[in-house]
């Protein structure tokens, strides 16, 4: 037995023992051999190899709750790890929460990764969960923990990571195709590992809402077969149950043309205007690019560039606005309508409770409301190869490259062509080629989409088609906007924790 020394009383800002990567990853190797899978001697989870520490985690409602858990690091979840730094993920298991023993055998998991900008993320160094999130408020995987579930915390490649020889060894796919290997990881060792890897729930904000998304769009897919077996990944599936995410950067070929459509007559944030020949061509494009999704939403029938700014305000931002103002105190609500007169708050009346209120709005209302948009023209594929995406689309000991046609020919002509890997690379990083092209039946069935109003990080347009495509396949999606928030924002956060509970139809055993 490898268990560790209890610590007790210790704080958020404490919790946690210095421990090394569990010794235990390569330990027990006839046990692997019946699963059949390459290089499987060096991935069997030791649950014995722990060190167990106390966390206090505040829920929601301020009430602060004491958790006992126990915190294991492995130290590759791969056989033939690339960069084992990143390539390694921690396991945090609660066995006693506000006194009472907790049996968390068969409890969802809840991976959440730390992907940002398309960086490089790692957990190697980590001692135990953080308790508080963005903004200060208790983070999403201290709530979980706290409601009983299994937290996994994966490390993973990133797009500025170049070895000696200048060789960039982070750029697409490596990231998808990690947060992969971390799920085979997982089911190759049920039954060792805590809780039920057939409830994982996959969670992430900006690029790592992508990456969660992606990872639930594309279980089981052929097409990272070949990356996944250079690196040593278990010979098992990485299809998830569920996805969380929060304002995903999705569809990337596509973002500039859905940005301009969305932010296109929104100035900058020093109130210069963007190059309107640029924003106007990528405009068009995009009306083209919807046509060939096939998007369909209720009340709307197929939705085009024509309708799209209905679908967004109907079924989005004013149920959004409603929230926000129907939640306020009377005094409160009237000052912001008076503010705001862009809105109009009928039903409810302004000072009678809210009760049944709701705002209505127009697009054009709504954006002049939003104001200044973060980004440039073309946002993501930069004319001057500037970009994080330029950069994810790197090769070799190419840090950057174009990877749409438009960006490419502007600044090399009309005959040039984009690198033969580069539609290939953007299929593996897409949900929505998973989704509409390459139709995955084996894709997570469950879906939490969330992003603020006043996010112009990315077009408003990328996470409500996710949505429509998902609603459209019959999946249990529950997509809300956040009103008048920005980039990374978590309005709910114990919802989300319940979700997960309720979906996987989770009781926890006490």
């Amino acid at each position: 037995m490898k268990r560790r020394a209890v610590v007790m009383g210790a704080t958020a800002a404490t919790v946690g023992t210095a421990v090394g990567f569990g010794s235990g990853a390569r330990a027990a190797a006839s046990q692997d051999r019946r699963a059949g899978a390459g290089g499987s001697a060096d991935l069997v989870f030791d649950p014995d190899d722990y060190a167990e520490s106390t966390l206090t985690v505040e829920d929601t409602g301020g009430v602060a709750h004491e958790v006992v858990y126990r915190f294991y690091k492995v130290a590759s979840y791969v056989a033939a790890p690339v960069d084992a730094a990143y390539q390694s993920l921690n396991v945090s298991v609660p066995v006693r929460i506000d006194g009472t023993a907790v049996d968390a055998t068969d409890a969802p998991i809840l991976l959440a990764n730390g992907i940002g900008g398309y960086m490089p993320s790692s957990v190697a160094n980590n001692t135990g969960i953080v308790a508080s999130g963005m903004g200060g408020a208790t983070s999403r995987q201290a709530l979980a923990l706290a409601a009983g579930y299994v937290v996994v915390e994966p490390g993973a490649r990133g797009r500025t990571l170049v070895d000696a020889s200048g060789v960039y060894y982070g750029t697409a796919p490596a990231v998808i195709v990690d947060l992969k290997a971390a799920v085979r990881y997982l089911k190759f060792n049920r039954g060792r590992v805590p809780g039920d890897v057939r409830r994982i729930v996959s969670s992430g904000v900006s690029a790592g809402g992508a990456l969660s998304a992606l990872l639930g769009a594309s279980g089981d897919s052929p097409l990272y077969e070949p990356y996944l077996k250079a690196i040593g990944a278990a010979d098992t599936s990485d299809a998830i149950f569920a996805a969380g995410a929060w304002c995903p950067i999705i569809d990337l070929e596509h973002a500039d043309m859905a940005y301009e459509w969305c932010w296109g007559a929104n100035p900058l944030s020093g109130g210069a205007q963007v190059d309107p020949t640029v924003s106007g061509e990528l405009r068009a494009a995009y009306a083209e690019h919807l046509a060939t999704l096939g998007l369909r939403a209720k009340g709307f029938g197929a939705l085009t560039a024509r309708n799209l700014d209905a679908y967004l305000l109907k079924t989005h931002l004013e149920p959004s606005a409603t929230r926000y103002l129907a939640a306020l105190p009377d005094a409160d609500r009237a000052a912001y309508l008076a503010a705001n007169p862009f809105i109009t708050w009928s039903g409810g009346g302004v000072s009678g409770g809210g009760s049944g209120g709701r705002a209505t709005f127009s697009w054009d209302g709504f954006l002049t409301h939003v104001g200044a948009r973060k980004k440039n023209a073309p946002s993501f594929d930069g004319f001057t190869l500037a970009t994080p995406e330029n950069n994810l689309f790197g090769t070799g000991t190419t840090k950057a490259r174009h990877f749409t046609l438009y960006s490419l020919r502007h600044e090399s002509g009309d005959s040039a062509r984009l690198d033969a890997d580069i539609p290939a690379k953007l299929d593996l990083m897409n949900p929505m080629h998973h989704l509409v092209e390459d139709l995955n039946r084996d894709r997570a069935k469950h879906w939490w989409i969330r992003l603020g109003t006043k996010d112009t990080d990315t077009s408003l347009s990328i996470a409500g088609n996710l949505s429509a495509r998902l609603t459209s396949l019959g999946d249990d999606v529950d997509t809300a906007y956040y009103w008048d928030a920005g980039h990374g924002a978590d309005q709910d956060p114990g919802a989300f924790v319940e979700w997960i509970g309720e979906v996987s139809g989770h009781r926890p055993r006490r």
